[in-house]
This record gives structure tokens, sequence and C-alpha cells, in this order.
């Protein structure tokens, strides 16, 4: 008789252990934010040994192909059609592994980072970024909040920006667009926006030192300023009539 052994520990993960594909209105691969990520050893005797084995190896490498495919590509700004054409098939292959499977939302809830994408609404922020020097897009995160859910939850884009000029590098200001998505198949979802909010805003040293020069005592007035720069939050509201979008999700965690 076959017996098999499985033991999950903790390892230094390979760019990013997790995949999440997300096609709206065009190819976009984002990866677990998280550093570390669980790994299963299997030992068996036999055949399964091998096919276990086999299986788990295979996959973690076509992974690894897809992200390194992707790695020279501006996140999709500068990626060529021949470089298009080797990033879909190398996602195909990984997604070949489970493409049966109903999305785990708890697989999903968490946070995601974007390491490529052709969607045009968010390659036209990378080639602002690359035309004007006063204008940086920093990291870009999906949050998704569905862990207790079995029919949807939130989404959050967040885009992370800066103009150099006035605000910190790269994590000057936060964009963040809300919506909620409900799953209408096994991978399908359907979102309708809700928010379109900026916040933390974080000047540089130089503005500060306008707003109140160090040499100077603070006065109660450039405090004041300083702090509702700090705390500003401006929210716009999604108009319910505004059009939905649909979206295609393939998650790949093993």
């Amino acid at each position: 008789m076959d017996r098999i052994a499985s033991a999950n520990f903790s390892c230094p993960a390979i760019p990013m252990p997790r995949v999440c594909r997300i096609k709206p209105f065009g190819l976009s691969i984002v990866t677990d934010h998280r550093k570390r990520f669980s790994c299963r050893v299997a030992v068996a005797s036999g055949d399964t040994k091998a096919t276990v084995v086999d299986s788990e190896l295979d996959l973690e490498h076509k992974k690894h192909n897809l992200l390194r495919a992707v790695q020279e590509t501006q996140r999709g700004l500068t990626a060529t059609s021949d470089q298009r054409s080797v990033i879909e098939e190398a996602l195909v292959t990984v997604e070949g592994f489970n493409g049966g499977e109903a999305i785990d939302l708890v697989k999903l809830d968490g946070t995601w980072r974007l390491q490529y994408t052709s969607a045009p609404d968010v390659v036209v922020l990378f080639e602002a970024a690359s035309r004007f020097p006063f204008f940086q897009v920093g990291q870009i995160f999906q949050k998704f909040e569905c862990r207790d859910r079995s029919d949807g939850g939130i989404i959050r884009n967040v885009v992370q920006w800066s103009v150099p000029s006035l605000l910190e590098e790269q994590e000057g200001a936060t964009l963040v667009v809300t919506a909620k998505f409900d799953k209408v198949s096994s991978r399908n979802v359907y979102l309708q926006f809700e928010e379109i909010s900026v916040r933390n805003i974080n000047i540089n040293e130089q503005l500060q030192a306008l707003i109140a020069p160090a040499i100077l005592p603070r006065s109660f007035l450039s405090l004041q300023i300083l702090q509702f720069i700090r705390t500003f939050k401006a929210q716009v509201p999604v108009t319910s009539t505004s059009p939905g979008r649909w979206i295609v999700l393939s998650v790949l965690s093993r």
C-alpha cells in the first residue's frame, strides 16, 4: 500500500508565489502581496510520489516562467506584441492546472500587487508618468475583501502616485477606486463601482519647510495646515447609473 506524508512549512518566496489573472478589458497579472507563503512537501511510495511531486514542481516552474516573462515590460508599458504573446501563452499554461475549478473567495481575499497589465485605463497612467517628469506612478494594488462571503465582496483598486516637486517620491498620495462585486458564475464576477477617493497625502520636506520653517517656532496656523494636509481625504461617489464591468478571474495559489 502506498503511504503519503505531508507537511506545511514557511519558506522564502520566489518573486511572487500566488498568481491572479483579472481580465476586464485587457489582461492583468497581479500577485500575492505577502512576502512568505506555505509550501507543501509530499513523501510517498510508488507512482503516487512521482505524480504529486512532479505536478507541484511543474506548476511552480510554469509560474516562475510567467513572472519572469513580465519582468522586463515595465508592468506592460513597453511590452511588444511578441512579449504579449509569450505572456498570454505562459498564463494559459499555468491556468490549465485548475482551469475547471470555481474561484475560491477565501484564496482571493487579500492584497494583490499589479505586475503586468494590458488594460488601457491602467497603461495610460504609465504612459503619462513616462512622458511627464512631474508625475510618478508607484505601486498599484488590488484589495479583495471577501473572506467570509460566498457570493461576492468588495474590491479596492489602490494606486500610489506622486508629484515629486510637492510630494514624497512614489507614495506622495493614494487614489482608491472602490467597487462591490458579485459572483455570477464559477469564473465571472460583476463590478459595480461605488466611490473614488484621494487620501494619504505626504508632502515632501521642502514644502513642509515652506509651510512651517524649522528655524522658526511653528505657529498654530502652520501646524493646522500640516495636519489638514496629512488627514485630507476627498471622496466622490459614483452614481448608480454608471455602467458596471464584467471581469474573468483565475486564482492559482498552490
